[in-house]
């Protein structure tokens, strides 16, 4: 346990000295915080005229018909609009592990500090589950914390028929389970590439094609072609669960310790 805490601890000194790290870790989930609350802002501001809405809220009661049960029209758009900023919590998890293990492997391996690290009796998975903790911990740290501050700035905004949805067991799902799920799934991804590939900036790209598939999810359910509801993040979360199995079972193959060296010398 203890060479695992000074793997995180180096991990956390090399990587946050990097202003994009710290760029991405601190001000992404802020972002993803303070936006929705914004957009409340100006929509109660505006009075909640939906005079100009009224197709789309039509077409969107009718989709979103269990969502917006025993709520008004003005209250549904915002059960619905939350709802969207709500999903892209997921991506927190995702983005910031993703930007730190695609570094973690390949960015040592060209400040040559992977060699010394390698040769030591440390063992490969005290070795990957210290780089995979010192990935996912900011990034579900920092997701949480996004979500109370969200969850702050929406109590003051709503009405509490809307703030129980926002705090329906679905979402709470999504973040505090799905969303580490998520995590891991990205930092196997990520350390995998990163074991293979030669140089940081390719690492970063391929690994956040992870991504793409949480994002289209977000625009699927903007355009109304899928409504994310409970059973979908249930099964979201049994298929990321055994993806996390697998992958890890991959990246501890992959990673040779002797072919690394060799490869890259």
């Amino acid at each position: 346990m203890d060479k695992i805490k000074t793997i995180i601890y180096k991990e956390w000194a090399e990587v946050f000295r990097n202003r994009m790290v710290l760029f991405i870790t601190a001000l992404l989930p802020l972002f993803m915080a303070v936006l929705p609350i914004f957009m409340l802002v100006i929509f109660n501001t505006a009075g909640g005229d939906m005079s100009s809405m009224n197709a789309d809220t039509e077409q969107l009661t009718q989709l979103f018909n269990q969502l917006c049960v025993g709520l008004t029209e003005t209250e549904c758009v915002q059960v619905y609009t939350l709802s969207l900023f709500m999903f892209m919590f997921m991506i927190i998890p995702v983005a910031i592990p993703v930007t730190i293990a695609a570094y973690s492997i390949v960015g040592e391996k060209t400040t040559h500090s992977l060699e010394p690290l390698l040769a030591t009796p440390i063992k490969t998975s005290e070795l990957l589950v210290g780089k995979a903790l010192a990935a996912m911990l900011p990034a579900i740290v920092a997701t949480w914390i996004a979500y109370f501050v969200f969850l702050i700035g929406t109590y003051f905004l709503v009405s509490d028929a809307v703030f129980r949805q926002v705090l329906d067991p679905m979402w709470l799902l999504a973040i505090f389970i799905v969303g580490p799920l998520l995590a891991l799934l990205a930092v196997c991804t990520s350390l995998m590439i990163s074991s293979r590939a030669s140089d940081p900036r390719t690492a970063e790209q391929l690994s956040a094609l992870i991504i793409l598939p949480l994002i289209l999810l977000v625009i699927g359910q903007s355009l109304g072609f899928i409504l994310i509801n409970s059973q979908a993040i249930l099964l979201i979360g049994v298929i990321v669960a055994v993806l996390d199995v697998i992958m890890v079972i991959i990246t501890v193959q992959l990673f040779e310790r002797e072919t690394i060296l060799t490869r890259w010398k």
